[in-house]
């Protein structure tokens, strides 16, 4: 029995991203919606899609995409880096072109946690001298 598809997990600050590459369809869905309905700014869509048009595989693959938390733009980070990972397994050799594009790398940025005495993470309270 042949591999019905490839898998890939990504993720992006709070958002976490399972995609699924179906071989030989073509299509981008995401949580059941395509994705350009599901992305309103295009500059979400083309994040998402960007390793798939670096590998020039676009009309190769169906994707399939279950995301869940953060905001749209994470959860946009988080399907570009889950594709990447699913176009890796589907396809070995792709693997010198993602890591150009810095698609397999895990972007470590996140909120960072509020301290004790600060009003948020890093800011002070007002400084009086009397």
């Amino acid at each position: 029995m042949a591999l019905e598809y490839y898998y890939g997990t990504g993720r992006r600050k709070t958002a976490a991203a399972r995609v699924r590459l179906y071989p030989g369809e073509t299509g981008f869905v995401v949580n059941g919606k395509p994705a350009t309905e599901y992305f309103s700014r295009v500059t979400d869509m083309r994040d998402a899609s960007e390793p798939l048009v670096a590998t020039e595989t676009m009309d190769k693959y169906r994707v399939s995409v279950v995301v869940a938390g953060g905001g749209v733009t994470g959860q946009a980070g988080a399907i570009r880096h889950g594709v990447a990972r699913a176009l890796l397994v589907a396809d070995p050799e792709l693997r010198d072109a993602l890591r150009r594009g810095g698609y397999l790398t895990r972007d470590p940025r996140a909120k960072e946690r509020k301290k004790p005495g600060l009003k948020r993470a890093r800011k002070a309270p007002q400084y009086t001298k009397r």
